[in-house]
C-alpha cells in the first residue's frame, strides 16, 4: 500500500536540501535517512534519503544524488509517497491511516446508520471525514474525539455524536445573540 509521505519545497542552500511539507505523523520513520520513497510525478523518483534535520521549524532532507540547488530546485512539488505494509498500524492505538478508515460505516451513538466513511480531508488544524449518505449527499464531521468517540475497525464502523445541524440541516439550533434577546425582552414589555 502506498501512502503520501510529504511534498518536496522550496531548494535551501545549495548543496542540495530541500524542504518538505510532512504528511505523515510517523516523519522519523518514514523520511529517515536510508528512507526510499516513490514519487509523484514518478520520473523524479524513486528518491533515497540521505540526511535530514529541522532548521527554523521545517523539515529539511537531502537526497542521494541530489548535490546542487538547481537538482534540489527541480524536485520542487514533488510528492513523497512511502510503501507500507497494508497491515502494518502506528503505534498510536488513537491514529488512523486513511486507508483503514475510508468504507467504514457511520452510525450514531444509538446504532443510527448514517452513511460510508469516504474521505479523509488533511486540514492544517484539524482532519474531516467526509461522510457519504444513502442519498448522495454529503457531510463533513471534524475527526475529533468529542464528536467521534468510536473508530471500530474491527466492525468496520466509526461512531458520532454529532452536533444538532452537522449530519441534517434542518435539525441546526440557531445561535441568538444578546442583542436580539435583548430586543425580543423589550417587545415582551
Amino acid at each position: 500500500m502506498q501512502l503520501v509521505v510529504g511534498k518536496i519545497g522550496r531548494a535551501h542552500g545549495i548543496r542540495g536540501d530541500v524542504s518538505v511539507e510532512v504528511r505523515t505523523d510517523e516523519p522519523e520513520l518514514r523520511l529517515g535517512p536510508g528512507a526510499v520513497l516513490l514519487t509523484d510525478p514518478a520520473s523524479a523518483g524513486p528518491l533515497t534519503v540521505e540526511s535530514g534535520k529541522v532548521h527554523s521549524g521545517r523539515l529539511l532532507l537531502r537526497f542521494a544524488g541530489v548535490k546542487d540547488r538547481n537538482a534540489a530546485e527541480a524536485l520542487r512539488g514533488t510528492i513523497l509517497i512511502a510503501e507500507v505494509d497494508p497491515d502494518e498500524r502506528p503505534d498510536d492505538p488513537e491514529e488512523y491511516y486513511d486507508h483503514q478508515l475510508i468504507g467504514l460505516d457511520v452510525v450514531l451513538l444509538d446504532g443510527t446508520p448514517v452513511g460510508e466513511l469516504t474521505e479523509v480531508v488533511h486540514l492544517p488544524y484539524q482532519d474531516l471525514l467526509t461522510v457519504t449518505k444513502p442519498d448522495g449527499t454529503e457531510a463533513l464531521v471534524p475527526f475529533v474525539a468529542r464528536i467521534v468517540p468510536t473508530i471500530d475497525l474491527e466492525n468496520q464502523r466509526a461512531v458520532i455524536d454529532p452536533p444538532p445541524g452537522l449530519i441534517d440541516p434542518e435539525q441546526a439550533e440557531v445561535a441568538r445573540g444578546a442583542a436580539e434577546e435583548s430586543e425580543e425582552s423589550e417587545e415582551s414589555e
